[in-house]
């Protein structure tokens, strides 16, 4: 056990970012807190942050990239690095991306231990059935703050829309409520206007009365002024709350290839295959699968099964040698895009590489594609690809997949190492994608989500 862990204005910022500020809470011993927020927000230097602060506390720390054990997989280090730790017993365990490398057999072993373990477990991720099924506390760094919610991520998802639902719809009725006034005030004026031209044929006849429709236009709009300040307050009170609930702006792709595009065939069929590398044993036989022009398809298998291997096959990679009868698309025809961007060159700027994808756009259509993926400055589009966020290299990937619409789109763990915004993003856009994709994922969530049909286990 472990007295509870006190953080009291915790901040954090690099010379031309805040990250956040003023983060003060406490840790009780067992809680189970997930980390979430954008891809360098300060998540896994806030893990970093608490191990520092409290040396006393047995603790043990797993970071995302293990340098230990050169010769064993991602997913392996992960695992003999979790043992370790947990041998001795610590009382809190800080896991930064756990599951980023793991096959499904593996997640679901972690997912277990994470479950029995008995200490207090803090863990970054991006990984939603992990935030569902092992953290009931969330710390969510978003506009240089981070926010506490007592919950699971899907309360807390639901819970934020219906905030910024509620005061949009408040904001609505204020500016009703100010239209209205507006229509009540003219008319006042109007009635004003008369009553004063009445008035003034009475002071003719009678100088001692006083112009009774300047003083009643005088009452009304003194009277209807402060109320419009008062609506304008409240409105200006309830924008500066909506600014705190920030939801992700929503992708809306357009496809160089459209549905009526594809036709109804088989684009790849395999029959009695077989991979290997040159001078190598073999390392997938007997395969055996057909993909329609847009059928939703994924590969799953534990780490180290040949999962990549195949699909480089199909992608008519020359380092794999095939054998057996393979009828492919011709790889122009092929997209591949997997967590590292390798589709993208580090040293050219977003604008050349969509100008690439497609020479028949103007500069100006290059830019209103740019924009349907959120890259709006000058300064994003114009940088080269090396000093993009992972979140923004994922989009980049995204925008040139879309403006050279592959007929076979295959993706080898899109969704490792990016936040649950990029994630989201990315779901969307595969979701409307027109044609067929070959999807390699450990995340089922994931695959439920862009709506996979058929599944081929190695």
């Amino acid at each position: 056990m472990h007295n509870p862990i006190q953080i009291r204005a915790f901040s954090l910022s690099f010379p031309n970012k805040m990250c956040f500020e003023n983060f003060s809470t406490q840790i009780s011993f067992s809680d189970r807190i997930g980390v979430i927020g954008r891809n360098g927000s300060g998540k896994s230097s806030l893990l970093k942050m608490i191990i520092g602060k409290n040396p006393e506390i047995s603790s043990a720390y797993i970071p995302q990239i293990i340098d230990d054990f050169d010769l064993l997989s991602g997913g392996e280090r992960f695992n003999k690095s979790l043992s370790r730790a947990l041998s001795e017993y610590p009382a809190l365990l800080l896991l930064d991306e756990p599951t980023n490398h793991l096959d499904l057999q593996n997640r679901k072993s972690l997912m277990r231990m994470l479950k029995s373990y008995f200490g207090t477990l803090v863990v970054v991720t991006h990984d939603k059935e992990l935030l569902r099924n092992c953290c009931d506390i969330l710390w969510h760094i978003d506009n240089g703050k981070i926010i506490v919610f007592h919950g699971n991520y899907d309360d807390y998802v639901n819970e934020t829309r219906l905030k910024r639902q509620s005061i949009s719809h408040q904001m609505e009725l204020l500016e009703q409520e100010k239209k209205s006034m507006h229509k009540g005030l003219m008319k006042e004026q109007e009635r004003a206007s008369k009553s004063k031209a009445s008035g003034k044929k009475k002071v003719a006849t009678g100088k001692w009365m006083k112009e009774i429709g300047d003083l009643k236009g005088m009452k009304a709009e003194k009277s209807q002024g402060s109320k419009l300040k008062s609506i304008d307050d409240k409105k200006q009170e309830l924008s500066e709350q909506l600014s705190q609930i920030r939801l992700p702006e929503i992708i809306v792709p357009k496809f160089s290839l459209s549905h009526q595009d594809v036709a109804d065939k088989t684009i790849v069929s395999i029959v009695d295959g077989s991979v290997k590398y040159t001078n190598n044993e073999t390392i997938l036989q007997e395969i055996n699968l057909s993909i329609m022009s847009r059928e939703r398809v994924t590969i799953v298998g534990n780490n180290g099964s040949g999962k990549t291997t195949l699909v480089k096959a199909i992608c008519g990679s020359d380092s794999v040698i095939r054998s057996g009868d393979w009828n492919l698309l011709n790889p122009r025809n092929t997209g591949f895009l997997d967590q590292h961007y390798k589709n993208l060159d580090p040293g050219k700027s977003a604008v050349e590489i969509i100008s690439e994808a497609n020479s028949l756009w103007s500069h100006a259509e290059i830019r209103k594609h740019l924009n349907d993926f959120l890259f709006r400055k000058n300064e994003e589009v114009n940088a080269p690809v090396k000093t993009l966020s992972g979140g923004e290299k994922a989009r980049l990937s995204l925008a040139k997949i879309a403006a050279n619409s592959p007929k076979l789109l295959i993706l080898d763990e899109i969704t490792n190492n990016i936040d649950l915004e990029t994630r989201d993003h990315v779901i969307n856009v595969l979701r409307k994608y027109p044609s067929a994709i070959i999807v390699i994922s450990h995340d089922d969530d994931f695959l439920s989500q862009i709506k996979i049909e058929k599944y081929y286990e190695i």
